[in-house]
């Protein structure tokens, strides 16, 4: 059969099948995957370098399908290449089935979880990064994209980037079909809305017809031979292409064809194509960056030290220990810290600029290439990528973030920098873990194990100054807690900035004959629910005193852990509940009521 021919009827196959998946499952997206059969098939017969017996070669190229709804066509690529079987395919959405209705990890040549439109080229774009500055290996990144998804900010975050990086390995797919979910797209089938965007910005890019053989092989030769940019193929396509119940039609998005038999009869009927998908070439392997012995810098007692500052130094140092670890920054190193890792190691540093969800895909990007990738900026910040590290959880992804700048006690900036709903957002991700130190000593301890574990780690940490209360050689396990001061009477839980506030209350307490037990509770999730248990039992209630909203931070962590372990004592929460505006740190400890004097107030009220 000649090729041409042959790409036609694979194409074909890759609708039918997508129709008969959908149509089993009585949900999906069909007339989203069968825009784009033609560039599938012209991508897996002849471009995509990908050896699918063997996922982990580092030399594959890799594939993204940004528009995650198009899983019906991922799949039925699958088949065609004889990863999977016909009968594992048909399985579609249904409960166990690796088939999901989005694309996961679970299938081994799935990097990452896609379907939350606007991810997946900035992903891509974080790979294909990966690829040539850290790897420097000749594997390629394919993204499909959907036109309704180049309305999100994301895309264009990931489209700068690649273009400043001059990512040469990257090629995006941008099936303009014209039709989203509830009508016409922003730009129809206008594809220099599209391509004259992607030219100014640095990409080379290239408008075809997307259903026309010939034009599409060209495509891909140019963007393979393209060097110094990334390459846009800009394909004007039609939805439900090739079937004239949905073909080109609204109202028909995200559900089956309603006569499937009919449908698949008019794309000629049922096909079992195979396709040899080319494995790459050569056995090179990934580059490695040497480890030495370092020692984590140590802080002396009674000194003080902002957590931040000690969070870059400690980084630098664990970059010198661990070749594998790499960093990236909101463009706010300077402030974070993290500028200590570039100058050590400027070959693993990548400024992600003012580009927080581009930042986020980057990491996500780098794990998958198996680097442990450290991201800081100011907590607030992290909330607009937090749909980034939300679906980094769905992809299985190991990711360590840090926060600086946290709560009321950063000062003057104002509210618009102080974050206040980060220990909510980030507990409330699967899997997580949550640290919030309170001295420099602790901070840098709690790196080396936050780069050991599995899933979301998140390290909040402080602007400001405060004292040392641990030595060098403390240890702080992952799950753990500190009681730092002994007493019977009642127990005050704190961390970070409330940690040292809860001190100060102590001895004030103390003076009145009141004995207060102080807990560090620098991880708050995983909880130490042992130690709280005990508290409780053993003295009148607990205060819980953070430097955040009331809702889903320490003190409800505290609460769900009493009530996990069944244990009844009672429990004053203090937390900002007034918004608050500029001043000096301690004016505003004091107007959220969660200073040294506030806890001695709520502490006195427990004990009474």
């Amino acid at each position: 059969m000649e090729r041409t021919e042959f790409r036609h009827e694979l194409a074909q196959q890759l609708r039918v099948d997508s129709i008969r998946s959908s149509a089993a499952a009585g949900s999906g997206h069909p007339t989203s995957s069968m825009s784009a059969a033609d560039l599938m098939a012209a991508l897996l017969d002849g471009h995509l370098r990908l050896d699918f017996s063997h996922p982990d070669n580092p030399e594959n190229d890799h594939l993204i399908f940004s528009k995650g709804h198009a899983s019906p066509l991922l799949y039925a690529c699958f088949k065609a290449a004889g990863a999977i079987e016909d009968a594992e395919m048909m399985t579609f959405r249904e409960f166990g089935s690796r088939m999901e209705g989005h694309p996961t990890p679970v299938l081994p040549w799935v990097d990452v979880a896609t379907g939350s439109l606007g991810q997946g080229l900035p992903i891509g774009v974080g790979l294909g990064l990966t690829i040539s500055a850290l790897d420097n290996l000749n594997s390629r990144v394919w993204v499909l994209c959907g036109d309704s998804e180049m309305a999100e900010g994301s895309i264009w975050e990931a489209f700068e980037h690649a273009a400043h990086y001059r990512l040469d390995n990257v090629t995006a797919l941008i099936d303009v079909n014209r039709l989203g979910q509830t009508g016409e797209t922003m730009h129809g089938w206008d594809l220099s809305a599209y391509s004259a965007r992607a030219r100014a910005i640095g990409w080379h890019a290239i408008e075809v017809d997307g259903h026309d053989p010939a034009q599409i092989e060209e495509a891909f030769n140019e963007a393979e031979s393209t060097t110094g940019r990334p390459t846009a193929i800009v394909a004007r396509t039609l939805k439900g292409k090739g079937v004239s119940e949905v073909e080109n039609l609204t109202g028909k998005h995200g559900k089956p064809v309603s006569d499937s038999e009919a449908a698949v009869t008019e794309l000629g009927g049922y096909r079992d194509l195979g396709v040899k998908v080319s494995a790459p070439e050569g056995n090179n392997r990934p580059r490695t960056f040497e480890s030495s012995a370092a020692d984590l810098p140590s802080f002396e007692l009674g000194s003080s030290v902002a957590t931040r500052k000690a969070y870059g130094q400690g980084l630098r140092a664990l970059g010198t220990r661990r070749g594998d670890v790499v960093a990236m920054d909101g463009e706010v190193s300077n402030s974070t810290h993290s500028e200590q890792f570039r100058e050590g190691h400027p070959e693993r540093y990548f400024e992600m600029y003012i580009a927080e969800q581009q930042m986020l895909a980057t990491a996500v990007g780098m794990q998958v290439r198996g680097w442990t990738p450290f991201s800081s900026t100011f907590a607030a910040f992290l909330t607009r990528a937090y749909d980034f590290i939300r679906m980094a959880a769905v992809s299985r992804a190991d990711l360590c973030l840090m926060g600086s700048h946290a709560g009321v006690a950063i000062g003057e900036d104002g509210p618009s920098q102080m974050a206040l709903e980060d220990l909510a957002a980030m507990r409330a991700v699967h899997g997580s873990t949550v640290l919030y130190p309170c001295d420099g000593n602790q901070a840098t301890q709690l790196l080396e194990p936050m780069a050991d574990r599995s899933g979301i780690c998140y390290m909040r940490t402080s602007r400001g100054a405060s004292p040392v209360i641990y030595g060098s050689d403390e240890q702080f396990p992952i799950g753990g807690s500190k009681t730092v001061r002994g007493g019977d009477h009642v127990t005050l839980v704190g961390a970070g900035v409330t940690l040292h506030e809860a001190l100060d209350a102590a001895e004030r307490l103390e003076s009145e004959g009141i004995r207060a037990r102080v807990i560090d509770l620098y991880s708050i999730k995983p909880i130490d629910s042992e130690t709280l248990r005990s508290a409780a039992n053993q003295t009148a209630g607990l205060v819980t005193v953070e430097d955040h909203w009331p809702e889903g931070g320490l003190g409800d962590a505290v609460l769900a852990a009493l009530a996990d372990t069944g244990t009844l004592a009672p429990v004053r929460k203090l937390a900002v509940s007034v918004m608050p505006g500029s001043g000096k740190p301690a004016e505003l400890l004091g107007q959220a009521g969660i200073d040294a004097a506030a806890i001695t107030e709520a502490a006195r009220e427990l004990v009474r």
